[in-house]
């Protein structure tokens, strides 16, 4: 059922959709800096948008389970519990490292000692509610041991935080589908567990977020799972190989930016090293999508030099229709934005201080996204692809309609064979998996 005809806007700031068939929110993996997904849908729930397709990866997949497990009106606050729930305040050695930097004048300095302890403190206390230290002797590795035990920490915890803060029946049975990614440790495949295709358990979203080696793999019916994002950790492809003759509207919350400084040491690189290796499917996923949308409608323009009686009684040319038919589909993208103070740690930094800092930075890119209600309107099928993000100044971010008036221009069209083996088989693994 389409977004805007099951809620119309009440106040003045809900914003009145175009009836898109499908509302995709896809949120990528990336640790303590999901906070900022939970202050983008805050933004989504002031302004009305309820998502009817959500797809996570990692802390993603949390997200999603906490989203998708509350009622609309009660969504914001279960998010705000589960992450005040996972995140610890500053401790009196925090606070005293913090306050003499801060004395003399160095307030960047004290923000940086100050993440830096907490980073630390997740690392040798892990955090409640979501993950302990194991003891030495299995972190050694000396013994053979099950695989939901070979770990650094234990992740038992964060069971029982999900069953406090999501409803797995409403999960189940509710209007929103939920798909969240994990690679299968036996095979090496990408799967998607679905809410339409199966029951969903706590386990099914804690195995999406199995990073190892600090978190051991999940069992589920007989097979093991790890962090989806070992794979892919954009999971984009889940809600748009179906999109196929339906306009889409997709909020896609990235928490890892492909483009950066040259690093100058060793930290500066662990640190570029994971901001390349989290993000970059993204920018090659839109590519293929986008040039997808490109080849329909270059079909959809040879078909109009062939006779209708071929088109209507040719088998080939019946098939073409449907690909050439496309669908629209309008991303808007939204990116988590590195602060200075950051390192290679901040995707295991779960300090209430920077938890607040994440989440406002979220809730205020979209708002600023939504405060452009022309980026909203369903794409021509013509153009069928366009992407908006609110950062990015240098170039409008949808192609005028002229461009598809002309003749299309085959040789500057990217095909499947341009892109790397590994893209290519991640959209099949996606595709085959179920």
């Amino acid at each position: 059922m389409r977004r805007s005809q099951r809620s119309k806007s009440n106040s003045d700031n809900q914003l009145e959709l175009p009836p898109y068939d499908e509302i995709g929110l896809v949120l990528q993996g990336g640790g303590a800096l999901g906070s900022y997904q939970a202050g983008v849908y805050e933004g989504l729930a002031e302004a009305g948008i309820r998502p009817t397709w959500i797809s996570g990866i990692s802390i993603g997949a949390l997200n999603t389970a906490i989203i998708a497990g509350n009622a609309p009106e009660d969504c914001v606050e279960a998010l705000r519990g589960f992450w005040n729930t996972i995140c610890q305040p500053a401790d009196l050695i925090g606070h005293v490292g913090a306050w003499w930097p801060t004395t003399f004048g160095f307030r960047d300095v004290a923000r940086k000692w100050s993440s830096m302890w907490a980073a630390s403190r997740a690392l040798t206390e892990g955090q409640k509610g979501f993950f302990a230290p194991r003891s030495p002797l299995h972190a050694t590795g000396l013994a053979r041991k099950n695989p939901s035990q070979v770990s650094f920490y234990d992740t038992t915890a964060l069971r029982a935080t999900l069953l406090k803060f999501a409803d797995f029946d409403r999960i189940n049975d509710g209007d929103i589908r939920v798909s969240v990614g994990a690679v299968n440790v036996r095979t090496g495949n990408l799967i998607y567990f679905d809410n339409k295709k199966m029951c969903l358990k706590p386990e099914h979203f804690m195995a999406s977020g199995a990073l190892p080696p600090g978190f051991p793999a999940v069992e589920i019916d007989g097979e093991y799972y790890w962090d989806g994002g070992l794979v892919s950790n954009t999971p984009l492809t889940e809600i748009a190989r179906e999109y196929q003759h339906k306009d889409t509207l997709i909020f896609q919350v990235d928490l890892w930016r492909a483009r950066g400084g040259l690093p100058g040491n060793f930290l500066d690189i662990s640190e570029r090293t994971k901001d390349i290796q989290y993000s970059s499917r993204t920018r090659a996923i839109t590519a293929f999508l986008e040039a997808e949308q490109k080849h329909a409608c270059l079909i959809k323009q040879l078909l109009e030099h062939i006779p209708e009686e071929v088109r209507r009684s040719h088998p080939l040319m019946r098939k073409a229709q449907q690909v050439a038919h496309g669908s629209a589909v309008s991303v808007v993208h939204l990116i988590y934005k590195n602060k200075p103070f950051e390192g290679h740690y901040k995707d295991y930094e779960f300090s209430t201080e920077t938890l607040g800092e994440h989440w406002g930075g979220g809730l205020e890119d979209i708002r600023r996204s939504l405060g452009n209600p022309d980026w909203f309107a369903i794409p021509s099928h013509d153009i069928g692809f366009v992407t908006h993000d609110v950062h990015r100044q240098e170039a409008p971010a949808t192609p005028t309609a002229d461009t598809f008036n002309d003749v299309v221009d085959t040789s500057r069209l990217t095909t499947i064979e341009g892109f790397p083996a590994d893209l290519v088989d991640d959209l099949s693994i996606g595709a085959n998996a179920h």
